[in-house]
């Protein structure tokens, strides 16, 4: 692998250097190293040793008339060696004073090293060539310096004010130009901002690829991708780490990048240090909310976060679950986080967070063999042992691919919703589980059955108003009985005689005979949609 050298950042390359006047009165010609003409020139340095290395530091432009160079091949190659190995940024050999042409050695030992290597065919000033140069130098370093404070300010000023790690992290991005991932230890990623891109190319095989990219002691591009990385710290020492995919694979990071991740890195620090930070909840309640509401380009997308966040989804069943509790306001916090410890403890996977105010998501993904069942009662125990009896727990179809969770994702909310009160010897619903009575309920709010269930009982409700009357409590026994006139009777408190009046009575104010299925059928629909009406009101 060639030699790491410096990115362009704020300092200027070696194809900019060429085009100065200084320079190109000499008639530069590149012979070698093209692929690294962006390379920055940090210095440049005049010299006619056969050991310059022991006077560079890395980044420095040679300008050399060659006359020190020996005729014998490998004494060649040894001197463009001592350049690639300390990092030079290029080499330029001015022609006429000792080489009429540049000796075709140096040439292939510069090619073999991708060290850039350019031939003057005019002579020029090293001293104006210098001076023009690190003039160019030393102003971008100043610039660099006003650069770092904006960078210092701008982190300051989001730390102050107290800025979530969605918004550090997307800040991050912004000021790159680059991806962002933060990570934590185990290389799940918790949040990203990709600038637009899609998903898949960026994330997938998230985990492997980190791991190959070890943490550098000093900001420089790390493993095969060339990433930028930073640690991040809370109380307990490292905690996780920030990366920017600049992809630079031999050379130095832009400098303004490595400060925005220093600082970004900083104040990330600063926020897990601030107080409790369930930055991990977080990640889980973006991705299922992206899921359920099918935010993701593509399925493809979807399945590289999920996966990148930890929840394995390729021949894995995919199960979406609804944690409907009555928590409110400050004692509903962070009850996704007591749900999500206790499911850790059991080894299964899963996304868990809240999805909406009542509502807890978990996404499970269970290897294809595995029985659902004794899963969701496990999750179901833990919820009664955690959110008390009233919380319901609805388990959506299994799905094999994430485009479906979204569907299985909307019957288990719906099937969450429609159970009321939840059963103590139940500890999980499924959709079959809605009958009439509980889909009634959900569809209580709809104007088109409210005003079903007008039409059909006006009549007997007013008439009850006017009479202090049963009649309507009546017909619910009635109904309830399935027609069976006796024992609805006794189900009502009231003598034969009396309830089979009442009957004769509803029968003439609605206009119907109680004896026809589907009549008797139609005001049972009424009347339970009056029921999970007047259920719905407090106090009713």
């Amino acid at each position: 692998m060639p030699p790491r050298r410096p990115a362009s950042g704020h300092f200027p390359t070696i194809t900019e250097v060429l085009r100065l006047p200084v320079l190109a009165e000499g008639m530069p010609r590149v012979l070698a190293g093209e692929s690294q003409l962006d390379s920055a020139v940090r210095w440049v340095h005049v010299t006619e040793l056969l050991n310059p290395a022991d006077f560079l530091e890395g980044g420095e432009l040679v300008l050399t008339t060659g006359m020190p160079y020996p005729e014998d091949a490998s004494e060649l190659r040894g001197y463009v060696d001592q350049l690639a190995d300390v990092g030079a940024a290029g080499l330029i050999v001015e022609l006429g004073y000792r080489y009429g042409k540049v000796p075709d050695e140096l040439v292939a030992a510069c090619r073999a090293r991708e060290v850039p290597l350019v031939e003057l065919a005019r002579g020029v000033r090293f001293i104006d060539v210098t001076q023009t140069v690190h003039a160019l130098i030393l102003d971008a370093q100043g610039a660099l310096l006003r650069r770092g404070r904006e960078i210092q300010d701008i982190f300051t000023a989001l730390t102050l004010r107290g800025a979530t790690p969605e918004e550090l992290v997307h800040t991050t991005a912004e000021l790159t130009g680059a991806p962002v991932v933060l990570e934590d230890l185990t290389h799940r990623v918790l949040m990203c901002e990709l600038l637009g891109r899609p998903y898949e190319p960026v994330v997938s095989a998230w985990s492997r690829r980190s791991r190959a990219a070890p943490t550098p002691e000093r900001i420089t591009p790390s493993g095969p991708e060339g990433w930028l990385i930073a640690p991040v710290q809370d109380h307990h020492g490292l905690w996780g780490r920030l990366v920017l995919l600049e992809g630079r694979l031999n050379a130095e990071p832009d400098p303004e990048h490595v400060l925005v991740l220093e600082r970004a890195a900083v104040a990330l620090t600063m926020a897990r240090l601030a107080g409790p930070a369930w930055w991990e909840r977080r990640a889980h309640r973006s991705v299922l909310r992206d899921l359920y509401e099918r935010r993701f380009r593509s399925p493809a997308d979807a399945r590289a976060r999920a996966e990148a966040l930890g929840l394995p989804t390729l021949g894995h069943r995919l199960f979406a679950l609804v944690i409907r509790h009555t928590y409110t306001g400050t004692e509903g916090e962070h009850l996704d986080e007591r749900i999500a410890k206790a499911l850790a403890q059991t080894g299964v996977r899963a996304l868990v967070g809240e999805t909406a105010p009542g509502r807890i998501g978990v996404l499970l993904a269970l290897a294809q063999a595995s029985a659902w069942q004794p899963v969701a009662e496990r999750i179901g125990r833990l919820t009664r042992e955690e959110l008390g009896p009233e919380a319901v727990v609805a388990v959506g179809p299994g799905v094999t691919d994430l485009a479906g969770i979204a569907r299985s994702w909307q019957e288990a909310e719906q099937t969450a919703e429609a159970i009321t009160p939840a059963s103590p010897e139940r500890w999980f619903y499924v959709p079959g589980d809605v009958r009439l009575p509980e889909l009634l309920g959900v569809l209580r709010e709809d104007t088109r059955l409210q005003r079903y269930a007008e039409r059909q009982l006006t009549r007997l409700i007013e008439h009850d108003d006017r009479n202090s009357g049963d009649l309507l409590p009546a017909l619910r026994a009635y109904l309830a009985a399935a027609g069976n006139k006796s024992v609805a009777a006794k189900r009502a408190g009231m003598s034969r005689q009396a309830y089979y009046q009442r009957l004769h009575t509803i029968e003439r104010l609605l206009g119907c005979d109680l004896e026809s299925g589907l009549q008797r059928t139609s005001l049972h629909v009424a009347v339970l949609v009056l029921d999970a009406r007047e259920a719905s009101v407090p106090g009713a």
